[in-house]
Formats: C-alpha cells, structure tokens, sequence
C-alpha cells in the first residue's frame, strides 16, 4: 500500500512539475500560499472582532489555545517520528519554490495546524468559518505544486487537524474545571 501510495504522490508531483502556472500566477500563488504560515489569522481576529464583539472573540480564545496546543504536540510527534523526505529533496527535477518551515515533509504542517484552528472558528462563528475550513486545503494543494510536499502530506496534514481538534475539546474542558476547581479552594 506505501508503495502505490509514493507512486501516486510521485505521479501528482511530476504532473504539477510539467503544467505550471504563468509567471505572475506563480507569484500571486507564492505569496497567498504564504498566509498559511499564520498571517492569515491576524486578518481573521480582525475579522470576528469587527462582526461579532470582544466577548465572542475571548470567548474563543480558549478553544484555539487548547487546539493549538493539541495539534503542535501530535504534529511533532507524527513528523519526527516518520521523518518524510521532501520532493524537492528526492526529486532532483523538483524545485522548492516556498520556503519549508520545517526539515520534514508529513504531515503538512500548514494543513494540519491552519485546519485545526479552522475547525474551532467553524464551531465558533460557522458563517465565516467555513472559509477558514477551505484555506488549509488550497495551502496544501499549492504546497504541493511548489515542491514541499506530498499529495499524501495534505491529506495526513487535513486527517490529523480533525483528529486535533476533536482531541483537544476535551483537553479544554478539563482545563476549564481544573481552573475554576483551584479558584473555588
């Protein structure tokens, strides 16, 4: 199964190697691709502060903490656990057009964590959130297109985000008891 999925990792990577984007695509690509490495969520602070108020923004603040902390823990431990070589490091014809923010490929980081927090502003604000749920996907996609990753690291990267954030909603609410439980003694 690991075989036919590097040969089909291999088949996307070479495709997007061969059909590329006209010069100024590429760089509008490049630097959109780069909200991923968390610009983006400035905007989205913004964002649910102008529609919704400063309670519903700390209110939310919580959640996103305890997702981002879940989904940093299981993200290092899956990357250096596997320690995924990068196409552009195996593939002598694939350059990498992005910087890496890490040494490995899987799972993708700019999916995972983007998808993660994603799925708390969904919870949280679902008319803007479902945008949030679309971005870590195309960040992947192009991640792809320009050389740092795998087809297979986006989709690790988007299964393990869920996984994240659905393991974190309990890691808040115990949180939250533990710390209302030492403020009432």
């Amino acid at each position: 199964m690991f075989k036919q999925i590097r040969q089909f990792d291999l088949r996307i990577t070479q495709y997007f190697a061969q059909h590329r984007f006209s010069p100024k695509a590429a760089k509008f690509f490049r630097s959109y691709v780069r909200l991923g490495d968390g610009y983006v969520w400035a905007f989205v602070i913004l964002l649910v502060l102008w529609i919704y108020g400063i309670r519903d923004l700390l209110a939310v603040l919580g959640p996103v903490a305890s997702a981002v902390f879940t989904c940093f823990a299981l993200y290092w431990g899956v990357k250096l656990s596997i320690r995924r070589v990068r196409p552009f490091e195996l593939v002598p014809e694939i350059l990498a057009e992005v910087p890496p923010l890490d040494k490995y490929s899987f799972p993708s980081g700019h999916t995972m964590n983007n998808l993660t927090i994603a799925c708390v502003v969904f919870q949280a604000f679902p008319e803007i959130g479902w945008i949030m749920l679309i971005l870590p996907l195309t960040w992947g996609m192009l991640r792809v297109y320009f050389g740092v990753h795998w087809f297979s690291d986006i989709i690790g990267g988007a299964l393990f985000g869920v996984i994240a954030y659905f393991l974190s909603r309990p890691i808040y609410q115990f949180s939250v008891e533990l710390i209302q439980s030492f403020l009432q003694s």
